[in-house]
């Protein structure tokens, strides 16, 4: 009885049915949401072209995948720029009501093709998504418009889009007009201390949290940092690294803050595992999932990254 079941874990493990712990799968750019009890995955990773997955979990642990649910060859826009090949990264899930809205990158960018943001939208986590059928952002020489992230501010009831890439380093803000699919403006608004890319914001205990990612993804230098505001525009106030490399684990970043479902906070990131040394590093980024937590002070707390991973209570 015991080698059958050892067998079956083996079996199911090769599946990618069973793992447990750090990390949780191949990706970057995780965007994880908890949505009506069940945990939805999107990152950047596709299957066989350009495009992207979504993946579905009860517990962090066992993951189903679907898709793909939304692909390139199926948005004339993306093509008009005359490049051959695009990049589908760092996506962000929206929910309003009964619709939910799909954000993404389309990179790279150069000074002959800039990169852009597009948005789909679906009835269900999974998809399928539409394309709205154009660009909602296009980047240029002082901005790269990649690694969308949408907030609705709890005090206004506004909704924002918050961008920003490596190719300049910088950070914008836009209020969406109701729809979701349309900008209303550009809000002006100062560059955190230490900002690359990869930007998330959350409203906690009367304080924007606003946390990205600095340095080169490819080596150990990548890393969260932090900054609050009183307005989700700003003016921030840095408060230091939230997750950096550390013996075994490296570059981590790129992430996206979410409820456990049981009181807690969890932090999803991509990192390069078992690597050593400050890089540059080669091969693949994986995604990894921890815990994080608000001090007495209110404000986030450093990120001491696992091997173990979360595992929720039954």
């Amino acid at each position: 009885m015991t080698l059958r079941i050892l067998v079956l874990s083996l079996c199911l493990s090769a599946l990618g049915l069973a793992e447990t712990g750090n990390p949780i799968m191949p990706g970057a750019d995780p965007d994880v949401a908890l949505i009506d009890g069940k945990f939805w995955l999107y990152a950047t990773r596709g299957k066989g072209g350009e495009n992207f997955l979504a993946f579905e979990s009860r517990d962090l642990t066992r993951w189903k995948e679907h898709g793909p649910i939304l692909d390139f060859k199926d948005i004339p826009w993306i093509a008009e720029d005359g490049r051959s090949s695009h990049g589908p990264w760092a996506p962000c899930i929206f929910e309003d009501g009964k619709r939910f809205y799909f954000y993404y990158s389309v990179g790279p960018q150069d000074p002959a093709h800039p990169s852009r943001i597009g948005v789909a939208v679906g009835r269900s986590p999974k998809g399928p998504f539409k394309d709205s059928g154009k660009a909602l952002i296009t980047g240029g020489k002082d901005f790269e418009a990649i690694d969308p992230m949408v907030f609705k501010d709890p005090k206004s009831g506004k909704f924002f889009l918050y961008a920003g890439g490596s190719a300049a380093s910088v950070m914008k803000i836009f209020e969406l007009n109701s729809d979701l699919v349309s900008v209303k403006r550009e809000i002006r608004t100062q560059n955190p201390e230490y900002f690359t890319e990869g930007v998330f914001i959350d409203y906690h205990d009367g304080l924007y949290h606003l946390t990205y990612s600095h340095g080169n993804y490819r080596d150990a230098s990548y890393s969260v940092h932090y900054s609050t505001g009183k307005t989700p525009k700003g003016p921030w106030k840095y408060q230091g690294v939230l997750l950096k490399s550390d013996e075994h684990h490296k570059g981590p970043g790129h992430h996206s803050i979410f409820p456990d479902g049981q009181g807690g906070w969890l932090i999803a990131y991509h990192r390069w595992n078992n690597r050593t040394g400050d890089g540059p590093f080669q091969g693949r980024r994986e995604i990894a999932i921890d815990r994080i937590e608000y001090g007495k002070n209110g404000l986030l707390q450093s990120v001491q990254m696992t091997d173990a991973g979360v595992k929720l209570d039954p």
